[in-house]
């Protein structure tokens, strides 16, 4: 949803840091933001800070169980 939003607005770039391997739509499981079937793609840059970031979301997310 947030990338079909993304390609909609015609966004241009977007950079993230972890990536998602159950359900990431920006070069995990899907390739959303680059597919041929839409008429805008977005330059994607991944795995910025990935590890820190990952450990980030561990922890965060181990806090709210």
């Amino acid at each position: 949803m947030c990338a079909m939003a993304l390609v909609h607005a015609r966004i241009g770039r977007v950079v993230y840091a972890a990536t998602d391997p159950k359900t990431g739509a920006a070069g995990s499981v899907f390739d959303t933001l680059i597919s041929e079937r839409h008429n805008h793609r977005i330059q994607v840059q991944g795995g910025l800070l990935a590890e820190e970031s990952s450990a980030m979301l561990r922890e965060f997310f181990r806090s709210r169980r």
